[in-house]
């Protein structure tokens, strides 16, 4: 069977050589005689297992030994509820930058929890540009400022670490983190659901420094209490198992790929090669400022929108699937992901080449 170019912005495509040793180890892992999906997770091959993936994700991104790696349940969503509940006391104030539609959500999430200040947001310019951070209006005192690096909808990505503020910074990296080398200890929470760059989707990972916990209020329940998870090895509940593991296999073929400085110049070049093919032409156009252009999600319209059904249809019958933009923006949408091969992005800016000239 032939595979497709999935350009879907999440669940994602996975790499192919994850796939083929998850279909083999499938009836018999490790030679149990079961499944992954069968096994204990209290049982010693997975407590291995999940002991080498964490030994594996803190090789790949440097992570300091005063960090907590946690593998939860709930995906990045369930973080925005978690983040106030184990950071900010009951009548606090913090700090949230926004800069598309996952930092509005996360906002409002928050504003259950704690009293919310809106530091900076890019709702004037339709979230197609980056606030200054010489313009944030930061709280004296905040338990935390909160930001999403990249903006899956919009397109937008911060390229640098905002350091405006004395308060720990909490990155919503869902679909940043493994695509590139990060400074950790720049952080005071990472949080990423899976289904970006890590694997399939009900997995969260975050990373927290160990001085941030033990903050939670008493009504902060067990399986998104960091200390808790913390101190049982993220196990104080029966975890996420299969996409544990595949997040595992993931790891590790991240390393057979060189590692994330490896994996930083290709999904560069990808990404360049994808605005370069948009910039040349006057039948394209993406609406993001050049300065906050994303690596991983790339939104483009065509000249005339009526011709957005005939390119869809077009692109999926040449194996280029999952490219309609988010119903917010309209359009095409490009995710370009790690498992996106360079090819893909080949295929795409071929195809695209080829419908102009057909269609413009």
């Amino acid at each position: 069977m032939k595979r497709v170019f999935n350009f879907s912005p999440g669940p994602a495509m996975l790499p192919g050589a994850v796939l083929q040793r998850a279909q083999a180890e499938l009836l018999d892992w490790q030679g149990s005689g079961m499944s992954v999906m069968e096994v204990s997770h209290r049982g010693t091959a997975f407590i291995e297992f999940a002991a080498r993936s964490e030994k594996t994700l803190r090789g790949l991104l440097a992570v300091p030994d005063s960090y907590k790696v946690l593998f939860l349940q709930g995906g990045a969503t369930l973080q925005f509820a978690a983040v106030p509940l184990n950071l900010a006391p009951a009548a606090a104030t913090v700090d949230y930058v926004v800069t598309g539609n996952w930092g509005e959500k996360a906002v409002s999430e928050a504003k259950r929890y704690a009293n919310v200040n809106v530091a900076a947001e890019s709702s004037a310019t339709k979230f197609t540009s980056i606030p200054d951070p010489k313009t944030w209006k930061v709280t004296k005192g905040a338990p935390y400022l909160h930001y999403t690096p990249n903006e899956t909808v919009f397109g937008v990505e911060f390229h640098d670490v905002p350091s405006v503020s004395d308060a720990p910074l909490v990155a919503d990296m869902s679909s940043t983190l493994l695509s590139r080398p990060v400074d950790v200890s720049r952080f005071g929470v990472i949080y990423a659901g899976a289904q970006k760059n890590i694997g399939p989707a009900g997995l969260v990972i975050v990373i927290v420094r160990e001085d941030l916990l033990g903050r939670a209020r008493k009504e902060t329940p067990g399986t998104i209490d960091y200390k808790t998870q913390a101190g049982n090895d993220s196990m104080w509940n029966t975890p996420p198992t299969l996409s544990w593991y595949f997040a595992g296999l993931v790891f590790d073929w991240l390393v057979e790929q060189g590692g994330l400085a490896a994996m930083a110049k290709v999904n560069a070049r990808k990404a360049a090669k994808l605005y370069a093919a948009i910039d040349a032409s006057d039948f394209y156009a993406n609406p993001v400022e050049k300065s906050a252009r994303s690596w991983m999600n790339v939104p483009f319209t065509l000249a005339d929108p009526e011709l957005d059904k005939a390119f869809l249809q077009e692109s999926k019958a040449a194996g280029l699937t999952n490219l309609k933009g988010h119903r917010v923006v309209g359009g095409m949408r490009a995710s370009l992901y790690n498992a996106m091969p360079e090819a893909g992005v080949d295929a795409l800016v071929a195809f695209m080449a080829d419908f102009e000239k057909r269609r413009g």
